[in-house]
């Protein structure tokens, strides 16, 4: 790779780096200096001599990745954003950790300009940076599979801790990326040897080079200078050989000395999580050429150097556009369809495609998914997604969609633009790599796994609430009715536990329509969401007798009504709306009016308009009953003072689904004496 020569200013501009990262934290009073300190050669080398990026065009659809891992390191990047002219400016810095203010304590997606993802969980950034790696590959299989141009070739560059590789997301994604063989993946790893407690030693002592060795990685490993300073020449060095290799991913291990040149604080727990003080700051400073009494300072001529990066990467943009139009002209096809994605459109009447279920025969909502996840694929090219090796049990394959792997894999079916991504049993890994593939920006991906397991996923979960990103997880074995499997694999808390994430969506359909009426709103709302599927069989509701399953789009409608004021509501989710139903029939043979309510996602029920709200639980109705197989939890606000709420509050067994919710009180009998409990405790006569 052909760069300047490293310069009296460019050792300036490092010098500086290190001085604002402690400036910073010393300011606010709080924060993490030491690995921010240490890593000022290694980001600015990244930022300003290998990052293909144009900072005047942050979107730009060729430029690397980016992603620290190390989130609570984040000055490491908000000063590299300012130097490099991503629209930071001395004042943001000034500003960091503060509120309102552009540096928040880990970088926050969408929240300043240049951060690609947010970070802080630890092991987060790296799992997702292979999710962003497997996207990249994919959306060049959907725009030059037959590889005539490296427009749509670029690298996901990632800077990681000791914490990151300590966790298990990271481990579970990093050997996903050594069997996909992910060359576009560069990873260096800060092995600073230091984390809260002090000496990493106390609990983590694997040779973690042989470690990648043995996923599959390229591993180069690169000692620290005799002072303890970053080795930068030997470092650029093993970049122009992750840069070079493009059939394994690369993990750089750098050897540095945490807070470097911190004459006390330096290679100390200390310099993690603490501001410096004064003192050791004007002595680091002194030993970095600066003055000791200025903060914030940007020596003379510092600023004009690093600013060059933008002129530098504008003509690397330019010249992208140059290749790109003639590009667009020869593959109209692909140039159309790449247009679609970037504006997050939809082709006109996709949805009209999807599966319109029969009445009469009975069908899980985890097999119905299956075919509308089909149908979509059909239409939706940028659809792609797979399991937690569940795929037959969560009917998350896309048939004749091959599977996404290297074309040296010798597996059955293998394609490295395949739809089918079989993520092993690797639950949070699952997470994290949806969420890189969302972040990248143009595809739509999915990933299953049993609704018990969202617990080993919760994590990544969160982060794409957190984030506001279209990622969608299906989740199937939704309740006790999944049977023999027992209270190990039935979940019981976790449908109320998911409702609690704010900013995300739980959809637990009733039947196979509104199955495909829920997944129609989920990709027109390009939200996060997580569905809640059946196993077993539920019967298909009669559209000309009940309400449109289009009312599904609304978050809970009215299914079955009454002539007349209904003397009880009945809301139900799931496979207990049939439940409901039955008991309606019950109730309405000793002369009581009951209306049932499906409410297959309480989220967006909560986002309509007041009117609408009012017309399904007119609030003059006191009398209600809520139905669902799990915790009681968040019914209250439904149902009132005078309502019953039918719920699982406890774990369950191995049975058959019909033996477990007889035992647990989901039965048509059940369900009408609580309605007549509760009209009794509203006041009614009935």
């Amino acid at each position: 790779m052909s760069r300047n020569q490293w310069t009296t200013l460019d050792d300036r501009a490092v010098a500086t780096a290190r001085a604002l990262s402690m400036d910073a934290v010393q300011k606010v009073g709080n924060g993490h200096p030491g690995t921010a300190m240490s890593l000022a050669p290694v980001a600015y080398s990244l930022f300003q001599r290998f990052l293909v990026h144009d900072p005047s065009r942050p979107d730009w659809l060729g430029r690397d990745r980016f992603v620290l891992s190390c989130g609570h390191s984040s000055l490491t990047l908000y000063v590299q954003l300012f130097l490099s002219g991503y629209g930071l400016e001395l004042k943001d810095l000034q500003e960091f950790r503060t509120a309102g203010s552009l540096t928040p304590g880990h970088p926050e997606f969408g929240h300043t300009t240049g951060v690609e993802i947010t970070t802080g969980p630890l092991g987060s950034g790296i799992a997702s940076a292979v999710g962003m790696a497997m996207a990249a590959r994919y959306e060049k299989g959907l725009f030059d599979p037959q590889g005539t141009t490296k427009l749509f070739d670029h690298n996901v560059w990632v800077i990681c801790s000791d914490g990151d590789l300590q966790e298990g997301v990271s481990a579970e994604a990093s050997s996903i990326a050594g069997t996909q063989e992910l060359g576009n993946l560069k990873v260096i790893y800060d092995d600073n040897r230091i984390s809260i407690e002090g000496d990493t030693h106390v609990s983590f002592t694997e040779d973690v080079s042989a470690r990648y060795r043995a996923y599959g990685w390229n591993v180069i490993d690169v000692a620290a200078l005799g002072d303890g300073n970053v080795d930068r020449e030997n470092l650029e060095k093993a970049m122009d050989s992750a840069v070079a290799e493009t059939k394994k991913p690369t993990l750089i291990r750098l050897k540095t000395v945490i807070a470097w040149p911190a004459p006390k604080l330096r290679n100390t727990a200390k310099s993690h999580g603490s501001a410096l003080g004064a003192e050791e700051i004007a002595a680091t400073k002194t030993l970095l050429g600066l003055s000791p009494d200025l903060d914030f300072q940007l020596p003379e001529g510092v600023l004009e150097h690093v600013r060059q990066v933008i002129a530098r990467g504008k003509a690397k943009s330019a010249a992208w556009d140059v290749e790109f139009s003639a590009w667009q002209k020869a593959n109209p096809e692909q140039a159309s369809l790449l247009a679609r994605l970037q504006k997050k459109e939809l082709p006109a009447g996709w949805e009209k495609s999807l599966p319109v279920f029969p009445a009469g025969k009975d069908i899980a909502t985890r097999a119905a998914s299956g075919k509308v996840i089909n149908a979509i694929a059909e239409v939706l090219p940028e659809f792609w997604g797979g399991s937690a090796d569940l795929a037959d049990s969560n009917n998350t394959t896309i048939e004749e969609g091959h599977s996404f792997l290297p074309a040296t894999s010798a597996m059955k079916d293998a394609d490295p633009f395949g739809r089918i991504v079989h993520f092993g049993i690797r639950e949070h890994a699952m997470g994290a790599i949806l969420n890189g593939i969302a972040l990248h920006g143009l595809s739509k991906p999915f990933g299953g796994t049993f609704l018990v397991f969202s617990d080993y996923m919760r994590g990544s979960v969160r982060l794409a609430a957190l984030m506001d990103i279209p990622v969608t997880f299906v989740w199937t074995h939704d309740s006790v009715g999944l049977g023999e499997d027992g209270p190990t694999h039935q979940p019981i808390e976790h449908v109320a536990s998911l409702r609690l994430i704010p900013n995300f969506a739980v959809i637990r359909p009733a039947d196979a329509n509104e199955t495909t009426a829920a997944w129609v709103e989920v990709i027109k709302r390009q939200k996060p969401v997580g569905f809640a599927l059946s196993r077993q069989n539920l019967p298909v509701y009669d559209r000309t007798s009940c309400g449109s399953a289009d009312g599904v789009a609304k978050g809970a409608y009215i299914l079955c009504d009454t002539d007349g004021t209904p003397d009880v509501l009945l809301i139900a989710t799931g496979s207990e709306v049939g439940v409901a139903v039955a008991a309606a029939e019950l109730l309405k043979a000793d002369g009581i009016k009951a209306r049932v309510i499906s409410a297959p996602c309480l989220e967006w029920f909560a986002e309509e308009r007041d009117s609408y709200r009012e017309s399904v639980l007119p609030s003059s109705i006191k009398a209600r009953v809520s139905i669902e197989a799990g915790v009681a939890q968040g019914w209250r606000e439904f149902v009132g003072d005078a309502g019953e709420i039918i719920s699982l509050d406890r774990f369950g067994a191995s049975a058959s689904a019909g033996v477990l919710f007889k035992e647990f009180g989901f039965t048509p009998e059940n369900v009408a004496a609580a309605a007549k409990r509760s009209i009794a405790k509203a006041g009614g006569n009935k």
